[in-house]
């Protein structure tokens, strides 16, 4: 195996007497879907953000591409690479499409109008958005201008995801991404992780959905008490491997 293209070591988030992260530790290698499950309450959300640059950690390092980084903001990992898409989308409902898929990178016209005057690109927004959307076999959605609150919730996750794969160079992450949607959508959007990863992006998959995970992941990091507990492989372990790990019902039989 190649060496990580993400990963992290002794991690640890603290807020107050509650430790979030307990020396916590993660890999990401180039080209897999990874999926991370856990209990409530057993520190993924705080790992990501970690990762996402969300919340500095208090101890402990975090490498891309084997070199130390330290993401002050959200904005410092998107530079680098990193895309998260959220549970809640972070998309704005009165806004089009394409005006959510470049919200906060909107592209200005040449020259005066847009150095001086701030005019947007728009026809360069539509023209992009279009062709992303396209990428990843969202057809059903004729109107790149439309406004993003006339989606069904499964176009919604699309859009989120195609903006990652569009912008996320190196790394992107979903944050239970199937979580609200029907079967319908939830198999489309399954599809749209594939997809992603077959254009060479790694994938960190945060999810209660057992199926899913196991349908799609080449690896799955097992959280626990703060810290990774395991890492597993889908395909020598059943579901229930799973959740007995990741409830403290049962130990596996090579910790991390």
């Amino acid at each position: 195996m190649s060496e990580p293209l993400l990963s992290a070591r002794g991690l640890v988030k603290r807020y107050g007497r509650v430790t979030a992260l307990d020396h916590a530790d993660f890999d990401l290698y180039p080209g897999e879907i990874l999926a991370v499950i856990g209990d409530n309450g057993a520190g993924k959300s705080s790992l990501i953000k970690a990762l996402s640059g969300a919340v500095r950690p208090d101890e402990g390092e975090i490498t891309l591409d084997g070199k130390p980084v330290q993401f002050a903001s959200p904005l410092e990992a998107r530079r680098a690479g990193i895309e998260t898409v959220y549970q809640t989308l972070a998309l704005s409902p009165a806004l089009s499409i394409a005006d959510n898929m470049f919200m906060g990178r909107e592209l200005r016209r040449k020259g005066v109008l847009g150095d001086w005057l701030g005019l947007l690109d728009k026809p360069a927004m539509n023209k992009f958005a279009r062709q992303k959307l396209s990428e990843l076999g969202l057809m059903t959605i004729q109107n790149i201008t439309q406004p993003v609150e006339t989606l069904s919730g499964g176009q919604r996750q699309g859009v989120a995801v195609a903006r990652a794969a569009a912008f996320g160079s190196r790394v992107i992450i979903l944050d239970e991404p199937t979580a609200a949607l029907g079967v319908k959508e939830s198999r489309r959007v399954l599809d749209l992780i594939q997809d992603v990863r077959g254009r060479g992006i790694p994938i960190v998959l945060i999810s209660h959905n057992m199926p899913h995970v196991f349908e799609v992941a080449d690896r799955v990091h097992i959280h626990r008490l703060g810290r990774r507990l395991a890492v597993i492989n889908p395909k020598e372990h059943s579901m229930s491997d799973a959740v007995a790990y990741m409830t403290g019902a049962r130990m596996p039989e090579i910790a991390a």
